[in-house]
This record gives C-alpha cells, structure tokens and sequence, in this order.
C-alpha cells in the first residue's frame, strides 16, 4: 500500500511539473502569435508605402517564427504526453531522453501545426488586400479561400453546457478529437461516469473521455487572439455608430 501512495504521489509530483513547463511555453506561443500580429501591421504599413522587399524580409522573419511556434507547441504536446503515461519504476527516469524521443516523434508524425498556415495566409492576406481587396491571392480560387484575417480557429464561441461565451470562461479545455471547447467544471459533471458520453454541440458525433478533454498547448493563444479581435470589432462598431449619428444631425 505505502508503495502504491508513493508512486502515486511521484505521478501526481510530474503532472503538476508538466503543467509548470507547458504555462511556461505557453507563454512563449503567445508571446510569438502577438509579434506575428505586429509584424503583419508592420508590412501593411510598407506595403501602403510600396517597399515591397521589406515586406518580403518581414514575411521571411515570420516565416521563422512560425517554425519556432511548431516547435513550441510539439514541445508543449510532448511534455504532456510523458506526464500523462508516466509511470514510476525502479530505476532512475531519464525525463530528458523521454521529452526529446517525444518531442522527435511528434515532429516527424506532424511537421506542421493547422494554426501555422492559418497564421502565415493571415500575413498574406493582410498585404495583399492594401492593392487588392476583394480579390483572389494569385493561385487562389473561391475554394480555396477558407481562412481570413478575421477569423479565429475556435470550432464554438460558447460552451454548449453553461453557456458562457468562450471569452469568459476561466478553466477552458478542449476535447482531443472533435476539438469542441467547454467550460472545464460544466463538461466534467455533464460527463460524469457516462463512458458513452456525446459531444453536446449539436450535430457533433464526438464520444467525450476525460482522459481526452485537455487545455493543449493552443487553447488559451487562441481564447485570447478572439478576445482581441472581439475588441477591435467593438471598437469598429462604435465608430461606426458615432458617425452615422453625425450624418443624421
């Protein structure tokens, strides 16, 4: 039994370690997407002036930063990966080899991160639509154009148990397969010991698993990249507003 509490305790230990190290990445993610965000202004901004080659620097460097984002977050998903399977033995973890093994697979299974091109077609987009708005990006057709500047790669807005709009929600977790976001308290009770439990969004035939509903790596930098646009199209809204006000008087 003593031995049972103790593994347990050295699991409990490397878990909560686990989530230090991934806050800490984190970190970095969003510290990465907001120069991306000011890099992409930047270049509007040459653009508008017609340096081209500096726009094209520009697109270079965050060409380079988004490889280090991929980086960041196969580093975040293979951290939680070990902790998750960690199981204490008999003789001495190399948790260093683990995370690099981890990390190596991750990056040969998935050399690419969906928010990374969603990132770089923003930058274009952004530039190309200071000449060309309302028109196709060369090699583009109706099709292809899936992603905009203006959008967010959040699959719901609010979360289909409480009903609280994702923006406000404080302990968000996203489900591993269908990639529905909840609030992390609603969803556990709505799962409760259902081993058949549904996706509650409607139309959705994703099974739940507790073991599958996760804050990853993405989440937060993309709840806080939708709280920023929201801002800004607030902002839009009361100009807006104000000016027809004017034009009435």
């Amino acid at each position: 039994m003593a031995s049972t509490s103790s593994s347990d305790g050295i699991a409990g230990r490397i878990q909560n370690a686990s989530l230090v190290l991934v806050s800490d990445n984190n970190s970095s993610i969003a510290d990465i997407r907001k120069a991306v965000t000011m890099m992409k202004n930047i270049a509007v901004q040459l653009e508008k002036d017609n340096q081209t080659d500096k726009v094209k620097e520009l697109e270079n460097s965050v060409a380079e930063l988004l490889d280090l984002y991929r980086d960041c977050a196969h580093r975040s998903s293979a951290i939680q990966s070990v902790a998750t399977r960690y199981q204490p033995g008999e003789q001495l973890t190399d948790f260093e080899k683990l995370f690099d093994d981890e990390f190596t697979k991750l990056k040969a299974t998935t050399s690419s991160v969906p928010q990374n091109g969603q990132l770089m077609r923003q930058f274009k987009e952004a530039v190309w639509n200071v000449h060309h708005a309302g028109e196709p990006m060369p090699g583009e057709d109706e099709e292809d154009i899936v992603m905009t500047s203006t959008q967010c790669p959040l699959l719901n807005i609010t979360c289909p148990v409480s009903g609280k709009p994702i923006t406000e929600i404080l302990d968000p977790v996203r489900s591993v397969d269908c990639r529905h976001i909840y609030d992390k308290a609603s969803i556990m009770h709505y799962i409760g010991n259902n081993t058949n439990a549904k996706c509650p969004i409607a139309g959705c035939r994703g099974k739940l698993q507790i073991s599958k509903i996760v804050c990853d790596s993405m989440l937060k930098p993309e709840i806080e990249e939708m709280r920023s646009m929201n801002k800004q199209t607030n902002t839009a809204d009361v100009i807006e507003d104000f000016t027809e006000i004017i034009d009435e008087d």
